[in-house]
């Protein structure tokens, strides 16, 4: 019949309770070799093994309730169907929401995803494999932990980038939210209230995402005539953002009415900046944020801010690394965003 020899005898030896059966049981239950057993439920036995012994094989795996060792499988075929998330410390449930969508995308395909925060936030972090690249098949890589990316030798595997510039990116694809698009619906909502004075309150982070937000508000207040802004950075903590808003809201000059601010965190922090120094939200200053945290709606009042889907986020970039594993062009396009208006923002005050 060919080279696979097979034992005629059935071993009537029975599997240990609560053991796991192995490919030697499912071959002494079925009389044949081990050899036979794996080219059978490999789908590999056309030619080689009689369809008669093929059933058999197959019905004592299923009697057995025998699983392939998929982990072993893949670690010989030089693939372990795992993908590692990269991101800034979980500081928000943004990123959270960005490993949900991913991990859920990764499992429909057999894929399992690690999550690997950066310790500080953003920065080096240390390596979380002896060899990046030699246990795993892709990464997934905020731009905000670039440089813990380049610490685990990541940016040498399949890659993909979130929120990353798509003309000099390090990955063979990006995936962005279309946050050009949430500064435009900011800037032309509190514009049309009748905002001419402007207080940008920045992510001090040199990522291209927060480039994106500076350059995009200084680009459409521009072409209105009339309008000022001032931009005052910070950390993303709520107390960097209140020292940053009081210092800001303190410095001689015209005040500003609205504060436009990079992050949810940060508009946090305005607020509190603002009792601090007496003021009304919105009646002495409108507020707004960038995310749609639940942090959004546990303020007083409750925060007007654009809406960043973190899950579909993850889903797009799980899909965009399939599609460079198998040789396609992901997806093109950016993830639409959604401004929320709520009660921190209304026309500004007279004088």
């Amino acid at each position: 019949m060919c080279a696979v020899h097979q034992s005629r005898r059935r071993s009537s030896t029975p599997v240990a309770r609560g053991t796991r059966p192995t490919s030697r049981d499912v071959a002494q239950a079925a009389g044949v070799s081990q050899a036979a057993v794996s080219l059978v439920l490999g789908d590999k036995w056309r030619g080689r093994v009689s369809e008669t012994t093929a059933q058999r094989v197959r019905d004592a795996a299923r009697d057995l309730g025998y699983r392939p060792n998929l982990a072993a499988r893949n670690l010989r075929l030089g693939h372990t169907r795992t993908v590692l998330l990269v991101v800034p410390a979980l500081t928000t449930e943004f990123f959270a929401g960005v490993y949900t969508g991913a991990a859920r995308v990764a499992a429909t395909h057999g894929f399992g995803v690690v999550l690997y925060p950066s310790p500080e936030g953003v920065g080096p972090a240390r390596d979380p494999f002896a060899s990046a690249q030699a246990a795993l098949d892709g990464v997934i890589a905020s731009s905000m932990a670039a440089d813990a990316l380049t610490a685990i030798r990541g940016d040498q595997l399949p890659l993909v980038m979130l929120d990353s510039d798509p003309t000099g990116s390090l990955g063979a694809a990006t995936v962005n939210l279309d946050i050009t698009d949430g500064i435009r619906q900011i800037t032309d909502h509190l514009l049309g209230l009748g905002h001419r004075h402007f207080l940008h309150l920045a992510a001090d982070i040199p990522s291209w995402t927060f480039h994106v937000r500076a350059h995009e508000l200084a680009r459409r207040l521009t072409a209105v005539p009339g309008t000022t802004l001032r931009t005052a950075p910070a950390a993303i903590t709520i107390d960097d953002a209140r020292r940053a808003a009081e210092t800001a809201l303190t410095t001689p000059g015209p005040r500003p009415t609205a504060i436009v601010c990079d992050d949810d965190k940060l508009a946090a922090g305005a607020y509190k900046a603002l009792r601090r120094l007496g003021l009304r939200i919105p009646d002495d200053l409108s507020v707004t944020g960038l995310d749609d945290l639940a942090l959004a709606t546990a303020l007083d009042p409750e925060l007007t801010t654009v809406r960043l889907d973190a899950e579909q986020f993850g889903e797009r970039g799980m899909h965009a690394l399939l599609a460079v594993l198998d040789g396609r062009e992901p997806d093109a396009g950016d993830i639409p965003v959604q401004l929320v208006l709520r009660g921190s923002t209304a026309p500004p005050s007279t004088p």
